[in-house]
C-alpha cells in the first residue's frame, strides 16, 4: 500500500494564544489562527481550495470556517475524534492533497470551552457522555494507571509522585518560554507534591487544564511549496488507532500501556519508515493530558525502552536539553486542552521547531518530529503522525 509520506508539504502555520479567552469568540480563534497559517505560507484566502475543521463542542457544519474567513463556496468538512479532531483535520485534508483533488488547503482546529457550563460542554454530546461516571473517568482511569505502574515498578506513594511530578516541572518550565502558553509560570517537586489530590494518587499539577484556542495549518504539494517558499515541513506519515475497550473486558489486561498507543504509533512508523524511535525521533509533542499518560506515552511509543521510562525521566533525557526533548512548548500542561485546537497547536510547536524558529526553545539540529494525541478512555481514540525538514 502506497503511502503518504513525502506527498505533502505544511507551508504555514498559526496558533492563537491559549486561555480563557473571554473576549474572543470562535470566529475570532479561527480568523486569528487562519490568518496567521495564511500570511506564514505567502498564500491569499482565495488560493485555498478546500478546507477540514477540527471542533468537539462548537458548531455543527464547515460554516464555523467558513463564515469568518469569507470563504465562500469552498467545501469545508467538519470533523469530530475527540482529542484527536485537530489531528483529524490535519489528516484529512493531507489526503486531499495527496489525492491529487487539491493543489492547496487549509485545517483548523478551534475550540471555545470557557464559555460553557464544565468546559465541555457535555450537555450537546451523546447521552451516552452526560452519565457523572463518564464525565469524570479520564482522571479515574488515568490514577488507575498510576497506581498500577507504581506497583510495578516497586515505587512508594513518594516515589511514583515525585517521579510524575518532574514531568510537570519539565513542562512547566519549558510554558515559561512560549508566548502562547496559558500558564507561564515555573513550578517545583514540593508545589506539585502539596497540591491538592484529584483522583488518588493524582493531584492538581498532575492534570492539565481547560482552556479556549484556535491553531492552523496550509497544505500543498512539495511542487508548490518549493515555489512558495524556501523552508516547508513535510508530513511523513500518520497512524490512527479507534479502541473498542476490548482490553478492559479482559483478565490479562496489565495496565501498563494504553494499546491505542501502541497501534497508532507503529503504523505511523511503518509509513514514515522509523526503524528505531529512540534513536530517529529527534523531538516530539504528546498528549500530557495526566503527567501518568506522558510517561505512558514515552514506554508506548518507543521513546524509551520498556520500563526504561523512570530512569530516562531522572536523567533529562526528555528535557529541552535531553536527547529527546518532549513538550518543548510546554505541551497541555501549560496550554491548556480546548479539544480541537490541541492537534494543530502541537504542529505549530514542532513546525517552528523544524524550521529553528522556536527562538528560546530551539532544539539543535531537529529533523524528525512526532505529533501525539489521545482520547476519549476508556476504549481510546489515537492519532500519531511524523514530520520532517524538506532538507
Amino acid at each position: 500500500m502506497e503511502g503518504i509520506k513525502d506527498k505533502v508539504a505544511i507551508v504555514g502555520m498559526g496558533c492563537t494564544k491559549f486561555g480563557e479567552l473571554w473576549d474572543k469568540s470562535p470566529d475570532d480563534l479561527v480568523l486569528e489562527s487562519c490568518m496567521e497559517a495564511i500570511e506564514d505560507a505567502g498564500i491569499d484566502i482565495k488560493d485555498i481550495q478546500a478546507g477540514w475543521l477540527g471542533t468537539v463542542t462548537t458548531g455543527n457544519s464547515g460554516t464555523i470556517l467558513t463564515r469568518p474567513l469569507k470563504l465562500d463556496y469552498v467545501p469545508v468538512t467538519r470533523v469530530e475524534n475527540v482529542c484527536c479532531s485537530g489531528t483529524e483535520a490535519l489528516r484529512n485534508a493531507a489526503y486531499g492533497v495527496a489525492s491529487g483533488a487539491y493543489d492547496i488547503v487549509i485545517a483548523c482546529g478551534m475550540e471555545k470551552l470557557k464559555d460553557h457550563n464544565s468546559g465541555f460542554n457535555w450537555a450537546r454530546m451523546p447521552p451516552d457522555y452526560s452519565r457523572v461516571d463518564v464525565r469524570t473517568a479520564p482522571a479515574q482511569f488515568f490514577a488507575k494507571l498510576a497506581t498500577r505502574y507504581f506497583h510495578h515498578h516497586g515505587l512508594s506513594l513518594e516515589e511514583g509522585k515525585t517521579l510524575l511530578a518532574r514531568i510537570a516541572v519539565k513542562n512547566h518550565h519549558n510554558g515559561t518560554m512560549s508566548p502562547n502558553a496559558h500558564l507561564r509560570n515555573e513550578i517545583t517537586i514540593e508545589t506539585v507534591l502539596k497540591s491538592p489530590m484529584i483522583a488518588y494518587p493524582l493531584s492538581l499539577y498532575d492534570a492539565c487544564g481547560i482552556s479556549d484556542g484556535g491553531s492552523a495549518a496550509i497544505l500543498t504539494t512539495p511542487e508548490i511549496a518549493k515555489s512558495l517558499k524556501k523552508d516547508y515541513v513535510l508530513i511523513k506519515g500518520f497512524g490512527v488507532s479507534s479502541g473498542s475497550g476490548q482490553p478492559f473486558l479482559t483478565t490479562d489486561y496489565d495496565f501498563l500501556h494504553m494499546e491505542e498507543n501502541l497501534r497508532a504509533a507503529a503504523a505511523a512508523y511503518k509509513e514514515a519508515g522509523i526503524k528505531n524511535p529512540h534513536e530517529e525521533i529527534d523531538i516530539a509533542e504528546v498528549h500530557d493530558c495526566f503527567t501518568i499518560h506522558e510517561l505512558f506515552i514515552y514506554e508506548d511509543l518507543g521513546l524509551s525502552a520498556k520500563g526504561e521510562g523512570k530512569k530516562d525521566v531522572e536523567e533529562g533525557r526528555f528535557a529541552l536539553d535531553g536527547a529527546l526533548p518532549v513538550n518543548t512548548d510546554g505541551g497541555l500542561k501549560c496550554f491548556g486542552h480546548p479539544l480541537g485546537a490541541s492537534g494543530i497547536r502541537m504542529v505549530y510547536e514542532l513546525y517552528n521547531q523544524l524550521l529553528e524558529k522556536a527562538g528560546k526553545r530551539q532544539v539543535k539540529n531537529a529533523r524528525i518530529a512526532l505529533s501525539h494525541n489521545l482520547g476519549g478512555v476508556p476504549g481510546a481514540n489515537c492519532a500519531v503522525a511524523i514530520f520532517g525538514r524538506n532538507n
